[in-house]
């Protein structure tokens, strides 16, 4: 059984994906991961081995497809954010590198809370930066070269040897019944929501929804579609992409 079977499609409004990269990151990391976790028997030692499965997915995923780049004529030079969020009984991991974000809403005794699961990779964060001017690149006008937008990526050849790197950073979190969805998104829809803004719109439509849409399912693309078109709405001229993940006990 392939556990990705069932993911859902992401909701796009607006701006033109990468194909090239997508479909090899949809078709290749899912399958390095899979192999991987299969290879996990010690309880003991299961969230150390859980968080380098990751790692590993992440680096062997970018290895793989900068070998098929360089290999076409003329060589591909494509690049990739990526967001992964693993659910393993109640424990949830989150492994992002680039600008695509996840947000997490939780209740607390009177209202929602938005928690950030992921950080956001530029070249203007400071320990990004210093890397890539080691590496002897440059950051202008916020970008690497004054082209590349982020400082970590999947692929991107021409600008590995200036510090770019596809190592992502690592969450862990655990679940309870007070957990509601996470979200995760491009940074289209960011650069016009604020996580909190996101999550508390995506709370009002499921509460608008409830008495039309009587599957939970129903709502949650509904919310997907609506803050998407709202991202648009907004003034967005990026690709908005979002995912929704509910959580049930």
């Amino acid at each position: 059984m392939d556990l990705f079977d069932d993911l859902p499609e992401p909701t796009q409004s607006c701006g033109e994906s990468n194909n090239t990269v997508k479909m090899f990151l949809k078709k290749s990391s899912k399958h390095l991961l899979l192999d991987l976790l299969s290879s996990i028997y010690d309880t003991k030692t299961f969230d150390k081995l859980m968080k380098k499965c990751l790692l590993d997915t992440f680096r062997q995923t970018d290895e793989d497809f900068l070998k098929k780049a360089s290999s076409q004529k003329p060589a591909w030079k494509d690049g990739s954010t990526a967001t992964c969020v693993l659910v393993v009984d109640d424990t949830v991991y989150v492994a992002n590198l680039g600008d695509s974000r996840v947000g997490f809403c939780l209740y607390g005794e009177k209202r929602s809370l938005t928690l950030s699961l992921s950080r956001e990779h530029n070249p203007t964060i400071y320990e990004e930066r210093m890397r890539i001017q080691r590496a002897g690149g440059t950051v202008r006008d916020g970008r690497v070269l004054g082209v590349l937008e982020v400082s970590r990526s999947i692929g991107d050849g021409q600008y590995k040897r200036c510090g770019i790197i596809s190592t992502p950073d690592l969450r862990r979190v655990q679940l309870t019944a007070n957990d509601r969805f996470i979200i995760l998104a491009c940074d289209g829809l960011f650069k016009v929501f604020s996580a909190d803004e996101a999550v508390k719109f995506v709370l009002n439509v499921l509460v608008e929804q409830k008495e039309a849409l009587t599957e939970e399912e129903l709502r949650f693309d509904a919310a997907c579609q609506q803050l998407a078109s709202e991202a648009v709405r907004r003034g967005c001229a990026d690709n908005v992409t979002v995912i929704l993940l509910s959580i049930t006990f």
